[in-house]
This record gives C-alpha cells, sequence and structure tokens, in this order.
C-alpha cells in the first residue's frame, strides 16, 4: 500500500495515476490525492447520508404495503403516502436547463448512441469509430436483408444478394437527395461543376432537388472519390471506386455507401464491466485515458493475420465553395462512472474504510479527460472543451444535487472553468422517474442528457413494490401502465424543461445484435416518440438505426409534442401487479426457466471469467446482450415470486440446476469455460443462487454486491486477487 495524502493506496493504482494519467495535464500527484482526500471529508459523509435516505425510504415503502394490503395498487394512495414520507417533492417552478452550448452530438442532431464496456480496448475502439459504417457491410451481413430466392448470406460473395443491398442503398439516396428527375439507381457517373453536384443518367444529367443536401466531396471534382450528401443534419457519403470489386461493376463506380452512425459512444465503467479490484480498475481507467489522448490499440487476429486497432482520423472534404474542412472521425466519446453506492479497497480513508469508488472514478475520468481539453494527443473529442460524464442510479433531487456540487468541487481542485464536466442523468430509478423535473432543475447548467434506462428501471420497480403482490411475467411488464407513463414522461418533461437543441433525450438498447431486422422495423418509434438518440449494441447496428434517423426528422416530432399534456404520475407509480396470481403450472415453469437460464448464462462469464457485458444465448439459443441490469430484473422477478408464494426455493433450486446444465451445453465450445454442472459448488452457481434468495434484501435490488464478492472469490481461488 502507497501512503498518499493519508490516503492507502494501492500501488497499481498509484502508479497508474502518477505516472500515466496525470503527465501532460499540468496537475501534479499531490493536487490529485489532496483533492481526493477533500472529496472524502467534504462529501464522503453526505454520500453515506445518502444511502441511508435510499434504505430508510424502501423500509418505510415495505412496511407500509405489508400493512396496507392492496394500497400498491391505488395510485393515489400512494401518492399521498410517497408526497408524506419525503419519496416525492414538489416539483420546481418552470425552467429551462441553461448548459453553455453542448458539443452538437448530444444538442442538435439526432442519431445513434453506442454503450460499450471500457475493459476491452478493441471493443472501445470498435465502437469510437462507430461514427462512419459501411451500409452496404450492414445490410449484407445481417437479416436486414432476408435470404430467399437466392439471396443467401454465406459462402463467397452473393452477387444476387449484393444486388438487394445496392437497390436499398439507391433507395436511400433517393430519399436524402432526391434528384429533379431520374433515380441514384441510374446513376452512370457523380460530378462537381461551379460547386453544384451533377449526377450523370442515361439520358441527360440530372442535380439534387435541393442543392444544399450536397454538403462536399474528396478527389478531383470531375471525377470525385467521395460525394458528400446532408439530411437532418447527419451525412452521407457516396463511395466512389472503380476500381474496387463492387466499384468496378457499378455503373457509376459506387463501391460502398457510408452513414453517418454512432454520434456518441458511452465508455462505460459501470454495469457492462466486471470491476471488483486495483487491478480492474486501472484497466477500464487506461483504456478511457488512451481515448482521450488517442493512443489506444488493439491487436488481434482474424484469419490467421494479427490486425491492429487504432481510432480513426477525421475526415477531410472540399465544401461546395471549394473550401477544405473535415468532419469528426469519431463519435463523441462519454464515460460513465458508477453510482453512488459502489465503495472500492483501491483506496481506504484515514480510518481504514473504503471509499465511494464514484469518487475515484471521478478523479480519474476528469483527470483523463483534461488530456483532450488541453489537446494532448493528435485528436480532439469535444469541440467545446466538454467532459462528458453520465451518472448512473441517481434517487432524486437530492443525489442530482449532491453529484453536480461534487464535480464544481473537482473542477475547483484541477483548476478547470465552472460546468465543464457535463452530466447526464440516466433516469433509471423510480425516484427519479415520479422526480425528474426537480433533478433537471439539480443539474440544468450542466446536463446534456437524459435517457431511460427501461431495463435497471424495471428491476427498480419490482424492488421497490416488492411487497404490494406478484408481478405479471416479465416479458408482460413492458405491456404495462407504468412503463409506457415512464417513457412518455421523460420525454415530455425533458422538452419542458428545454433540452430540445441543447441536450439529449435518450431512449434504451436493443437487446438483440443478430435480430436487425425487428430492430429496423420496430426501432423508429423511440423517434416517433421524440427521442434524438437510442442505445445501440454494435457499430453494424447503429449503421442500421442510423436509417431511422433520416426516416424521421426527431426536432420536428418535438413540436408537435405538448410538453404540458404530461403522461399521469398516477400511471407512473401504478406498478406491474398480476391481477390473478394463479398463473398455471406451465406458465410458472416457462417463467422461471427462462429468468434461470438467463440469470446462469450472464453470471458464470461474470463470475469465472470477468465478463461484464456479453452475448448470451437464451433458452432459445437466441443470442442477446446481457449486462447488470438485465440481471437485476430476472433476479428481482425470481425474488419477487419467492416472496409470494408463487414458487418455492426447493423449486427455484431444482430450476436452477437444470438450467445449469443448458447453459455448459451453450458454452461447450468455449475452451475457458468451467462448468457448473453437475457439482453445483462453482462460485457462479452460489452467486446466482444468491442473487435471487437474497434479492429481497438487496439495496434496491442492486446485483453488484454479490457480483463482486463472488468474482473476489473465483479470483482468490485462481491466486490472482489483488
Amino acid at each position: 500500500m502507497t501512503d498518499t495524502c493519508g490516503l492507502d493506496v494501492k500501488p497499481v493504482l498509484a502508479t497508474f495515476v502518477e505516472n500515466e494519467a496525470l503527465p501532460g495535464t499540468g496537475v501534479e500527484p499531490a493536487v490529485f490525492w489532496r483533492g481526493l482526500a477533500t472529496l472524502l471529508e467534504e462529501f464522503g459523509p453526505r454520500n453515506r447520508e445518502l444511502l441511508e435516505i435510499r434504505d430508510h425510504l424502501q423500509e418505510k415503502i415495505d412496511l407500509w404495503l405489508k400493512d396496507e394490503p392492496g394500497a400498491g395498487r391505488d395510485p393515489d394512495r400512494q401518492r399521498e403516502f410517497l408526497t408524506d414520507s419525503g419519496y416525492l417533492v414538489p416539483e420546481p417552478e418552470s425552467f429551462e436547463i441553461t448548459v453553455d452550448g453542448n458539443d452538437p452530438e448530444v444538442s442538435t442532431l439526432a442519431g445513434a448512441q453506442l454503450v460499450v464496456p471500457a475493459s476491452n480496448a478493441r471493443y472501445a475502439l470498435n465502437a469510437a469509430n462507430a461514427r462512419w459504417g459501411s451500409l452496404y457491410d450492414a445490410l449484407y451481413g445481417t437479416d436486414a436483408i432476408d435470404e430467399e430466392n437466392g439471396a443467401a448470406r454465406g459462402g463467397d460473395y452473393n452477387p444476387v444478394r449484393g444486388a438487394r443491398v445496392i437497390a436499398r442503398a439507391r433507395a436511400l439516396l433517393d430519399r436524402v437527395a432526391p434528384l429533379t428527375n431520374g433515380s441514384h439507381g441510374e446513376a452512370r457517373a457523380y460530378t462537381v461543376t461551379g460547386g453544384a453536384l451533377g449526377v450523370e443518367l442515361p439520358n441527360g444529367t440530372s442535380a439534387l432537388s435541393d442543392p444544399q443536401t450536397f454538403a462536399g466531396y474528396r478527389g478531383p471534382a470531375a471525377a470525385p472519390e467521395a460525394v458528400l450528401l446532408r439530411h437532418h443534419g447527419l451525412h452521407v457519403e457516396i463511395r466512389i471506386d472503380r476500381e474496387h470489386p463492387v466499384g468496378g461493376t457499378d455503373p457509376a463506380g459506387v463501391a460502398d455507401v457510408y452513414l453517418e452512425a454512432a454520434l456518441s459512444t458511452i465508455i462505460d465503467c459501470e454495469d457492462s464491466v466486471a470491476v471488483v479490484d486495483a487491478e480492474d480498475e486501472v484497466g477500464v481507467y487506461r483504456n478511457w485515458l488512451g481515448l482521450m489522448q488517442g493512443t489506444l490499440t488493439a491487436d488481434f487476429q482474424r484469419g490467421g493475420q494479427t490486425v491492429s486497432r487504432e481510432a480513426a482520423p477525421d475526415r477531410g472534404y472540399t465544401a461546395p465553395d471549394g473550401e477544405s474542412f473535415e468532419l469528426p472521425g469519431r463519435a463523441l466519446l462519454l464515460v460513465r462512472n458508477v453510482g453512488l453506492h459502489m465503495y472500492t479497497d483501491s483506496v481506504r480513508d484515514a480510518a481504514g474504510n473504503e471509499i465511494p469508488q464514484g469518487f475515484l472514478d471521478a478523479m480519474v475520468t476528469v483527470a483523463a479527460g483534461i488530456h483532450d481539453l488541453k489537446q494532448t494527443g493528435r485528436l480532439r473529442n469535444s469541440r467545446r472543451n466538454a467532459i462528458y460524464v453520465v451518472k448512473p442510479k441517481m434517487h432524486g433531487p437530492e443525489e442530482a444535487a449532491f453529484v453536480a456540487s461534487m464535480f464544481s468541487r473537482i473542477e475547483e481542485i484541477y483548476g478547470l472553468p465552472q460546468g465543464t464536466v457535463r452530466i447526464g442523468v440516466m433516469d433509471e430509478e423510480r425516484r427519479t422517474s415520479a422526480n425528474l423535473a426537480a433533478c433537471i432543475h439539480a443539474v440544468r447548467d450542466r446536463l446534456f442528457f437524459i435517457n431511460t434506462g427501461f431495463l435497471d428501471r424495471t428491476g427498480d420497480e419490482i424492488h421497490t413494490a416488492m411487497h404490494a403482490g406478484p408481478m405479471v411475467p416479465k416479458n408482460d411488464i413492458k405491456h404495462t401502465a407504468w412503463i409506457d407513463a415512464y417513457e412518455a414522461r421523460n420525454v415530455q418533461i425533458g422538452l419542458q424543461c428545454g433540452l430540445s437543441g441543447e441536450a439529449q433525450i435518450g431512449k434504451g438498447m436493443w437487446a438483440a445484435p443478430d435480430r436487425m431486422a425487428d430492430m429496423l422495423e420496430q426501432k423508429g418509434a423511440q423517434l416517433k416518440a421524440g427521442a434524438t438518440t437510442a442505445w445501440v449494441p454494435s457499430p453494424t447496428a447503429a449503421t442500421l438505426h442510423a436509417l431511422h434517423y433520416h426516416d424521421v426528422d426527431v426536432f420536428a416530432v418535438h413540436q408537435q409534442i405538448d410538453p404540458q399534456a404530461r403522461s399521469r404520475l398516477a400511471d407512473l407509480l401504478t406498478p406491474p401487479l398480476a391481477d390473478d396470481d394463479d398463473f398455471g403450472e406451465e406458465a410458472i415453469r416457462r417463467e422461471l426457466e427462462n429468468n434461470a437460464q438467463g440469470i446462469l448464462g450472464y453470471v458464470v462469464r461474470w463470475i469465472d471469467q470477468g465478463v461484464g457485458c456479453s452475448k448470451v444465448p437464451d433458452i432459445h439459443d437466441i443470442g442477446l446482450m446481457e449486462d447488470r441490469a438485465t440481471l437485476r430484473i430476472s433476479s428481482q422477478h425470481i425474488a419477487n415470486w419467492l416472496r409470494h408464494g408463487i414458487v418455492s426455493q426447493e423449486q427455484v433450486l431444482e430450476v436452477f440446476r437444470r438450467m445449469a446444465a443448458v447453459v455448459d451445453r451453450q458454452n461447450a465450445g468455449d475452451p475457458a469455460y468451467r462448468p457448473m454442472a453437475p457439482d453445483f459448488d462453482g462460485p457462479a452457481f452460489k452467486a446466482a443462487c444468491d442473487l435471487v434468495f437474497k434479492g429481497a434484501t438487496q439495496p434496491n435490488g442492486y446485483t453488484e454486491f454479490l457480483l463482486r464478492h463472488w468474482r473476489r472469490t473465483a479470483k482468490a481461488a485462481a491466486g490472482n486477487h489483488s
């Protein structure tokens, strides 16, 4: 341990901070450690107090629901009780946020958002580079194009499938940049003359119906290598290369169509990572630092060759007036810190206590962001000299105000202008949803997004109303009144608080990365509801989701929404309780198997391999993206049914044992996998059982505490626990 300004710091962390993170920032190590000590002194007691308030409020809710059977079904009684208990607070007078200029990616533009674990450098770089994506590749390689009538995906290049891809892309061009006559599908050549785009057709030359759609080009004007279009603020690049295998067969030489896709990416240090000790923390911090410095690289094997990945450079073009300009080559990078409830032993205070991990996250990730502010590397992230921090799992406006004050103090420690650190508010806990306007008001001069995290929000809904009665089956929850009110109120309150054109209004993840046809059919509804961004699980999904932002002008949608006509708070306060607790044996069996298999499939990788987010086959062998938010739902749902006698502990344990064998089979091809059956005595299986059998007593139903315990147990058994 290193004694630094009265703090006991793990050497691996101290070395990283002093030798890697700080050099180049102008921040001396003593300033960093003294600043962290100052945070602990000034904010540590309040952090614990806020957590005690959470527990106290939940205890009051639990007792009330036990003493007042049926009260959980009456939103008027709930509202009165929650107001009297201090859970609901008065709304602020009408106001608008006053943030001093967010980057356009989170203010004036609407587009896809990726979330990626900070622990995986390759994935982080892929996500950062997902600002631009090949539409041809995204269509050809997914089920977005069906395989009927000879359009199969497998094997060598299929010209039938390729023709369908090209036709789909040309149809997009006709929508975003229609011609005065003819179609892009008939194009024989693209040229630039006098600052205008000309399109040669079989029977003459056409032009763009709206000349303003033409944004620039690359290469010679008479034969450009790329043509840049702009629609709804997003760019589309027609790549022209007659030497390319595809371009060589195209009459106009079009080799591909690239879409501006993931405008922003969350580099996640929270729900999608398995961080339990100093080594893990340094791993995620180092990758975030490398992104801010522009130095992060990753090597991997593909086809027997070593492939290197690095952050993409900006893209150069010539404007219609002949001036040169650049567009960002990467998504705007945001970093998600942990919530207030997480503590770490990587640093201990003078009394030997673990410190709030969020304090350490904030100090390190903001320090790393200073490299971008000072432009110490080859690339820029924020053009507005801002550092964007997503803050999850805040419960109500008191906690939001606390976080804003903490970042203000960090700015003072580092000598940064006030307001440099911007805050993204995850609307994923019930007390935040019910008091959203007050939460926004608390961070009004720092806000860059509000986002409905419906997965965590569902887990908290179940836990908060644990004693109100049995919940409907998990898949039916998304069709109940509270979630509709939750999603609608988030947009309505965001618009009322002036977020349109100033900050993102976001919506949650598409969890099935192999089902892109379904995503294309369904995810556009989030834009029509007013979301300026929505989460996607991969760069390919971001490229396809970009199509929705060309179909829907989100800012025009905002003009059609009356923010004063809010969805009822009463609906938000109506938990998804079953009307009849006689679900039938078969339905109960299916529900238990589905939940248990999902829990085991995720937990076994978290505990045994330290993988915090992965594509996990469900009970039907369909790959779904899982992280701690999905785990929270499944574990809380079974805990709720246990509490109300729908299932027994013996019944649940029997299903867990059967599903462990299923998960073992699904992972049989992984050489690093350790089977759970037939002994059922490994830390992964024990962790999964604990999450359910101890689920009702976990603070807010969070899974982090049990996962950390069992991951540390597994690492200690392997001899590599720090």
